[in-house]
């Protein structure tokens, strides 16, 4: 029986163990924390009990292998769908995007497009005209640029790239439009808005991130027969140019396997290699390099709600998503202020800012105050209600940034070493950094690894079928 070691408990390597196991491997998963999920976690918050999730994490439609992967381990209930966006204009008008029921893609979102009242009518016909140019747009080695500087080349606004294409593609990437990649940013666009008329919908976490990847999903993996070891740092992967050996473990302990995953984030993957090893993978040691790029989340809460919707994009703001999130455990005071004893209003929630680099150096409480004055600039509910507590969680490495010709620096799945093989976001994917990209990554490298063993089989989903005006678009 073939026995896979996989070094790490984010998504890539617990989908590289979903996949191993169901083609009838034989899984140990080392996770060094004492918690899978990576950095999708959540912290119990010491004043009121409650999970609460470090930063929001969304899905889209288009996001078919992580529906694939939910299905599989049985956690897309813990998801929900959500067919409306809501972009708040900078004057606090809301504006609905919903596709069109008769309208086909790419034509199907034309319609809340060209009703985004914050923008002029020119800048609404120009954003279509670019969005075809950037959908017929064909890479040529060495002329990927940053989205930002090819928007105003092709005659878009200040005012149409800080309200229509910062909004969607931040929050996207994970980074500012400056530094992001144009094919980056195609590929948000012709997959996630004009592919499908449900590529642009909204999948939610209805639960804690723990509860579905540290706790549900371990469960789905011991039932399966994955071997769980958490806590158990690995020091070092052993081997020279040809094979890995083994893994040497903080004790002194050293196991063979098979073969080896090693699904660990980009800037610390080559630190597990031994020097013959790290010598024999250059792309490793490239990809410590990878510019990372922070996102910051904001956890609010009130004596009772403050909008009506479930989330809403804040367009012109630092603030760039606010989600309400329900939480069902009571909230104890901090900071001296008084509230009831049980909160029943569901006043939690949580402002997302991508590409946080402003953020830097910045006051935590002026932070806070900022977002604040700006909810309350937009609800009249948020004027009347009272800010029980907050808290400001920064992952400053949330992300690979997204730089023009990154691509070509990615390292594939599989790697000169005979049964080694890479598994993470960071990899070739095709996708940006997001929970996409890394249930690719590990269905890629369980595919590699089969292919080394002599079956052929294809474990990532198809795409979204695209209708033939998408086809003609593109």
């Amino acid at each position: 029986m073939t026995i896979i070691a996989i070094i790490g408990g984010g998504l890539a390597g617990l989908a590289s163990a979903v996949a191993a196991r169901q083609a009838g491997l034989e899984v140990e998963l080392f996770e060094a924390r004492r918690r899978l999920g990576g950095r999708a976690g959540s912290f119990r918050d010491p004043a009121s009990g409650e999970l609460v999730d470090h930063c929001q994490h969304v899905a889209m439609g288009c996001c078919t292998n992580l529906a694939d992967f939910c299905r599989r381990t049985g956690i897309d209930a813990c998801f929900r769908r959500h067919r409306r966006l809501t972009f708040i204009g900078p004057d606090a008008r809301p504006h609905t995007l919903a596709a069109a029921a008769w309208l086909p893609a790419p034509l199907h979102l034309l319609p809340g497009l060209l009703r985004l009242g914050y923008l002029g009518l020119a800048d609404r016909w120009r954003i279509v005209r670019t969005l075809v140019r950037l959908a017929r747009w064909q890479p040529v080695r060495g002329d990927d640029v940053a989205i930002g500087s090819w928007l105003l080349q092709q005659g878009q606004s200040p005012r149409a790239i800080e309200r229509f294409w910062s909004p969607v593609l931040v929050s996207a990437l994970g980074e500012t439009l400056d530094r992001a990649s144009l094919a980056a940013a195609q590929k948000v666009f012709v997959d996630g808005y004009l592919a499908h008329r449900r590529a642009y919908e909204l999948l939610i976490p209805d639960a804690p991130l723990s509860e579905i990847y540290d706790r549900r999903l371990a469960n789905w993996l011991t039932a399966a027969g994955v071997r769980l070891h958490l806590g158990a740092r690995v020091r070092r992967i052993e081997g020279d140019a040809s094979r890995v050996a083994g893994l040497v473990f903080d004790e002194g302990e050293k196991r063979p396997f098979d073969f080896f995953i090693l699904a660990v984030p980009w800037r610390i993957a080559a630190d597990l290699l031994s020097p013959p090893l790290r010598a024999a993978l250059p792309a490793l040691e490239a990809a410590r390099q990878f510019p990372a790029a922070p996102i910051t989340a904001v956890h609010l809460w009130f004596d009772r709600p403050i909008m009506p919707w479930e989330h809403a994009v804040l367009v012109g703001r630092l603030s760039q998503w606010v989600f309400h999130r329900r939480r069902c455990t009571p909230h104890a005071p901090r900071e001296g202020v008084r509230h009831a004893e049980r909160d029943e209003h569901d006043g939690y929630y949580q402002v997302v800012i991508s590409g946080s680099h402003q953020l830097e150096g910045r006051d935590r409480r002026e932070i806070v105050e900022e977002v604040c004055a700006e909810l309350q600039a937009i609800w009249p509910q948020a004027r009347k209600a009272t800010r029980m507590d907050w808290r400001i969680v920064t992952q400053p490495e949330a992300v690979f940034s997204y730089r023009p010709g990154l691509d070509a620096e990615r390292p594939p799945q599989r790697t000169p070493v005979a049964n080694l093989l890479l598994a993470g976001d960071w990899t070739q994917t095709g996708w940006p950094a997001t929970m996409e990209g890394a249930v690719r990554s590990g269905y890629l490298a369980v595919q590699r690894l089969l292919e080394t063993l002599g079956r052929r089989e294809s474990l990532l989903v198809p795409d979204l079928p695209r209708g033939p005006l998408c086809r003609w678009l593109r």
